[in-house]
């Protein structure tokens, strides 16, 4: 079963390195303060929201079943635990802050006045 963990946490590791390079292709594609447009992606800021929320859920589900596996005896890596454990939790964090500027952007243009 360690071999399990193992490649789950792999697994999750190659999320956050699939998540790490979307995000440095969409500042490539950005485009500069005062320019148009190059390029328009079909799935946007949503698709792109989603998909990050996605990456970050898998990240949890592998933390629970590395944390599961461990309380059953299955595994006695308890370092590969505690790493599934905070990558999941600093997933969590950010998402957590990207969702507080989102709100506090959307509650901004609310009150501005028409």
């Amino acid at each position: 079963m360690s071999t399990n963990i193992s490649s789950s946490i792999m697994a999750a590791r190659n999320a956050i390195l699939q998540q790490n390079s979307a995000l440095q292709q969409i500042s490539k594609k950005s485009p500069m303060l005062g320019t148009e447009p190059t390029e328009t992606n079909s799935d946007g800021f949503s698709g792109t929201l989603k998909t990050a929320l996605d990456q970050v859920n898998q990240v949890q589900h592998v933390s629970s079943q590395a944390a599961t596996a461990y309380e059953m005896g299955q595994t006695t890596d308890i370092a590969a635990v505690m790493m599934a454990k905070q990558k999941a939790s600093i997933g969590f964090e950010a998402t957590l802050q990207v969702r507080n500027k989102l709100l506090s952007a959307y509650q901004d243009i609310m009150n501005m006045p028409v």
